[in-house]
């Protein structure tokens, strides 16, 4: 998972937060409501807040990992997002969270892929997320600190002395029952090992890319709610309708593929414009207070997903630092509703935000 750093220079990593930041508010002063609303529908499942969990892979941070997340998530009423690429194995995602979606990327054959659905399904994964806004290039991540494959002697010896200057957070892992084995276990194959994080990703990079016929396939074989995401372009938004997808998220993969995509936000416009009501439109990328979700909702999106604003949470307090930054969410979501004189969420509308001239791109 990406922390800090996005492809290249950054610049679509950079402008996900900046973009935020041009918009500006219309708020009212009298006559605002004495209380607010945020509850919603998203993916079939009841939410207490238009935010869900973005699935984002290995987060062997803390001993419980997804699980910890999931539970915060649950508290909090919300879905859990869980990678094929999590730490955690989905069957305990799911008992720490029902209202699970699974994320995959298309990994192997499609005998393979329709392993992980099944195995989701008898989980009791509430939906299925597709994820393509991933191509596989050499300068990725740039900045990010090395992960290493396996903690053998010779990457402990390699980490020892930051693992000297945190004393806490090893004796945590050695609480939780020793030093994370960084596999991937949702990847695994009936009565196969999970394989470690790179040989996953070197399965993916073997797999030819998929096709709107592979993923049509995909949502067939699911047959519940389905969301395809990494949608940037209105064509696109348009073809994962055909597909049959119930949603779709306008999302660039927090900055991490082709570097010089616009801002998440400044594309939603023309993708809600292109596909109005017929799938549900969901945004992710520089979400960071609850003032961005008020803006995503107002120009047009049913609801966000976070992905580095839970896992700094996580980062730095496990699963009470994920349950912090979900309560800052709401408190900041409830003065941008109470601001605006709007009731709830549903009540938000484009003449809510101050959209300077050239802030869209319609690509």
């Amino acid at each position: 998972m990406a922390l800090v750093a996005g492809s290249e220079q950054g610049i679509t990593l950079d402008d996900n937060v900046a973009a935020f930041g041009e918009l500006g508010f219309r708020p009212h002063i009298a006559d605002l409501p004495q209380t607010r609303d945020q509850s919603t529908t998203v993916l079939g499942q009841d939410v207490s807040m238009p935010v869900l969990i973005s699935p984002t892979g290995v987060q062997a941070v803390t001993p419980d990992g997804e699980v910890a997340v999931a539970r915060a998530a649950a508290a909090a009423g919300i879905a859990m997002g869980l990678s094929s690429f999590a730490s955690k194995p989905i069957e305990q995602v799911v008992a720490a969270n029902p209202k699970t979606l699974f994320q995959m990327y298309w990994v192997g054959t499609r005998e393979r892929i329709l392993q992980r659905v099944e195995r989701a399904r008898a989980a009791g994964a509430t939906g299925l997320i597709v994820t393509l806004d991933w191509t596989f290039a050499t300068r990725r991540d740039w900045g990010s600190p090395p992960i290493p494959e396996k903690l053998d002697l010779r990457a402990m010896l390699r980490f020892a002395p930051e693992g000297a200057l945190r004393p806490r957070y090893v004796l945590d892992w050695l609480r939780g029952g020793g030093l994370p084995d960084l596999t991937t276990p949702n990847l695994a194959g009936p009565g196969e090992p999970a394989p470690t994080f790179f040989g996953a990703y070197g399965e993916w990079m073997q797999t030819p890319l998929p096709t709107w016929d592979d993923v049509a396939w995909l949502r067939k074989e699911w047959g519940g709610p389905f969301m395809v995401k990494g949608i940037m372009h209105p064509d696109d938004a348009r073809r994962a309708v055909d597909a049959g997808a119930t949603a779709i998220s306008v999302s660039n993969h927090g900055g991490n593929n082709l570097d010089g995509t616009p801002a998440s936000i400044r594309a939603l416009p023309a993708v809600v414009d292109a596909v109005g009501d017929q799938v549900e439109v969901l945004l992710d990328g520089g979400i960071r207070r609850g003032g961005d979700v008020v803006k995503a909702l107002a120009l047009g999106a049913k609801a966000v997903m976070i992905g580095r604003a839970y896992l700094w949470g996580m980062a730095a307090n496990g699963e009470a630092g994920v349950t912090n930054v979900l309560q800052i969410l709401r408190s900041g979501i409830d003065e941008a509703l109470l601001g605006l004189g709007r009731s709830s969420v549903h009540d938000l509308v484009p003449e809510d935000v101050i959209v300077p001239a050239g802030f869209t791109r319609e690509l």
